[in-house]
């Protein structure tokens, strides 16, 4: 069996951040979100990662976020996700179509640079925690398909999760008896707000509160290689019903994907719960927010000044 690889999504367009917030700088020494990531990735015993990025930024990404990773001990590849790549046969894209085809569109991107190993696939922007890292590498190192595919995620606790600048997306996560996801339902507008914190579905004309403890995913899951078979199966369906839908925007997404294979009964998804507090920049007023923890957790003795040295 292949050691399990790292999978880091860094293609999204940011539109809500106002820019390239995979590259932002957060650290002392200039490091982005995803500097820690692999920092914290590699002590826990990941040697590869694939950097899922896009053509149109790959001068920039390459210039700054890949000239620091040259001093990275992990194996870095790259994968681009693009509008034509993957398609399945007799499908096309919607003509004028900027927006990329979603997460799960991102991860077959990444088919050929995984390679066969079992994978941890994340978001470039989000940083995780320590302990994230190590329980997913751990279980993806004795993860083994049986009657059903062996999956995993890593479930935070919504409170830990939330930005005071608006809102989020997450997936809310129900698990059954035995700890194993039971269904998952993304929440695409998520906000805190005084009394709690609260969803709509209808630009804000209903809200529906949801608790603090609810477990969301994060977009940090674990996977055997069947799962990008799996996704194969599942792309032909969405070009035909869903792009006709929204043509300029419908999304193939991984929890979506994940939801789906779970209600066919096709594979397991072992809940491996995190306590750590989750810190993003979804949008630019969550920055200096970042910055601050970041330097905390540095000056706490938890990371090197400088992660790449």
């Amino acid at each position: 069996m292949k050691k399990p690889v790292l999978v880091v999504m860094a293609a999204g367009m940011g539109s809500r951040y106002g820019g390239l917030k995979q590259i932002d700088p957060v650290g002392s020494q200039g490091e982005a979100i995803l500097d820690f990531s692999l920092f914290d990735a590699h002590e826990a015993g990941f040697e590869t990662a694939v950097i899922i990025i896009k053509e149109a930024i790959r001068e920039d990404f390459m210039a700054t976020v890949g000239k620091r990773l040259e001093k990275c001990p992990m194996e870095i590849r790259y994968a681009y996700q693009e509008m034509d790549k993957m398609i399945p046969a007799g499908y096309t894209v919607p003509e004028g179509r900027t927006k990329p085809l979603g997460t799960s569109h991102a991860v077959l991107c990444a088919y050929n640079e995984i390679d066969g190993a079992p994978f941890a696939v994340l978001n470039a922007d989000d940083y995780y925690g320590k302990d994230a890292f190590k329980v997913i590498y751990d279980y993806l190192c004795n993860a083994q398909d049986g009657d059903k595919n062996d999956y995993c995620m890593v479930g935070y606790l919504l409170g830990n999760t939330v930005t005071d600048h608006g809102s989020v997306a997450r997936g809310v996560c129900q698990a059954d008896e035995n700890g194993n996801l039971a269904d998952i339902v993304e929440r695409l507008k998520i906000e805190k707000y005084e009394g709690g914190i609260h969803f709509t579905e209808d630009d804000g004309a209903t809200w529906t509160d949801v608790a603090a403890d609810t477990i969301v995913s994060m977009n940090m899951w674990g996977f055997t290689p069947s799962f990008l078979e799996e996704l194969k199966k599942q792309f032909p369906e969405f070009m035909e019903k869903q792009i006709p839908a929204n043509p300029p925007k419908a999304e193939f997404l991984l929890p979506r994907s994940v939801d789906a294979m779970i209600k066919e009964g096709i594979c397991t998804v072992k809940i491996l719960k995190s306590a750590d507090r989750w810190y993003g920049v979804t949008y630019a007023a969550d920055k200096p927010m970042v910055v601050a923890a970041l330097k905390a957790l540095t000056d706490e003795g938890k990371y090197p000044d400088g992660l790449w040295k």
